[in-house]
């Protein structure tokens, strides 16, 4: 199929083999000895250079160039060379799309080589799982017991089971988010708990749990009871700063379906300060995603009908300044009717400057350059549907090699 390539089959050119053709040396060789003229990189080339060479291949190269010979392994696998290759190109968020299956096989996409290759994922078992991503680790939790939190690199299939904050599993929706330190490679998890209070539908319990890898311990940062509101599981750190969903249980304005809760994560708690901290959101939405791109709150919502709210009628993005939202743009109708029109909810996550957004009812993924401003269809994805009612998703995240968790 068109774009497919296996995880470990990708093509790599003269380089990646150990040799090289070099006219300049064919006056030295005896004229019809033709493999005189091919010259082993090895013998040429000191480390430091074959390195800067090496780290210019594509991610997928990586792993069968590091099968060449026992020096080739060494440079690739020193600690060096992975944080160099992480530098020296600008490597672009991969989007992993798989299905509703209990398979964790699933393709991932590469949008500057524009190609999928496939992988499987270590610790997840089934598609329902809540994932969120940052600087090359993702972090995966269990949308049903709530016992299951790991964080891993797709790329490595490094990976490390954590233990689960404090009343968990008691919960009834749960918003993960992570962020990783670029330079000490530390990360902090947060967790967005949200129980209903015994009793009372409109009344929910509303606790923030961080996790810090340096400590490797949970705290509950806050506790407080929302009313008219409650959490949900779409959650994202940017900047030290904590944002996340909450949706009406209604008698409200069915315009004012959803709000954006902001949390200094180094603050100390205080009672009725996330009700303070609420942000409407630009229009009615049927579905919110949020996403971090450079620090920088991004939403993709799926824009309600006026005298429907619950009717989708077009996809925006909107980036959040200060406590206004700035619309960025809107898919144009082309892509919108390709999409899934009918769709009020769907799939999308982003990092750097990309924007992925997928149909959970086809394999169709579309990206957002935010900085050309430009639309595009991804190259169609291998994966296909199994039974009627199978769904697709996915996640993006950086192809980093010297991220572990």
């Amino acid at each position: 199929m068109e774009g497919e390539t296996s995880w470990f089959s990708h093509p790599f050119d003269n380089m990646a083999r150990g040799t090289t053709e070099y006219d300049a040396f064919s006056e030295l060789s005896d004229e019809g000895n033709r493999e005189a003229n091919a010259v082993s990189v090895d013998l040429i080339l000191p480390d430091d250079l074959l390195e800067r060479i090496l780290a210019y291949l594509p991610v997928a190269s990586i792993f069968r160039a590091r099968s060449v010979c026992k020096r080739w392994h060494e440079i690739l696998s020193s600690r060096r060379f992975l944080w160099n290759f992480s530098n020296v190109l600008s490597q672009k968020p991969w989007y992993f799309m798989f299905t509703s299956s209990n398979d964790p096989t699933g393709y991932a996409y590469d949008p500057i080589l524009r190609k999928w290759y496939g992988i499987e994922l270590p610790c997840i078992e089934t598609s329902n799982w809540l994932i969120v991503s940052s600087c090359g680790l993702v972090c995966f939790m269990d949308n049903e017991s709530r016992t299951e939190l790991y964080v891993c690199n797709p790329i490595t299939k490094t990976c490390r089971k954590l233990q689960e904050p404090p009343g968990l599993r008691f919960s009834d929706y749960s918003a993960p988010a992570v962020s990783v330190n670029r330079k000490s490679h530390g990360y902090t998890i947060s967790i967005v708990k949200s129980k209903q209070v015994a009793g009372n539908f409109f009344q929910w319990d509303v606790s923030i749990h961080i996790y810090d890898s340096e400590t490797m311990m949970w705290v509950t940062s806050l506790t407080e009871v929302l009313t008219g509101w409650r959490g949900g599981d779409e959650s994202v750190i940017c900047d030290g700063v904590l944002y996340f969903l909450i949706y009406s249980t209604g008698g409200g304005s069915p315009d004012n379906r959803h709000g954006l809760i902001t949390y200094n994560l180094s603050a100390c708690s205080t009672h009725g300060l996330l009700i303070r901290s609420i942000i409407p959101v630009p229009c009615s939405l049927t579905c919110g995603r949020l996403m971090n791109l450079k620090e920088r709150l991004v939403m993709v919502g799926g824009i309600g009908k006026q005298d429907r709210p619950d009717i989708i009628k077009g996809i925006g993005i909107w980036l959040l300044k200060g406590k206004e939202w700035q619309e960025i743009a809107r898919m144009p109708h082309k892509f919108f009717q390709g999409f899934g029109e009918f769709d009020d909810v769907f799939a999308s996550s982003g990092t750097d400057d990309l924007i992925y957004i997928q149909s959970y009812g086809s394999p169709a993924l579309l990206v957002f350059d935010m900085n050309l401003r430009h639309w595009r269809w991804s190259q169609k994805c291998p994966v296909t549907k199994r039974f009627p009612l199978q769904l697709f998703t996915g996640f993006c995240f950086e192809p980093r090699l010297e991220m572990s968790p």
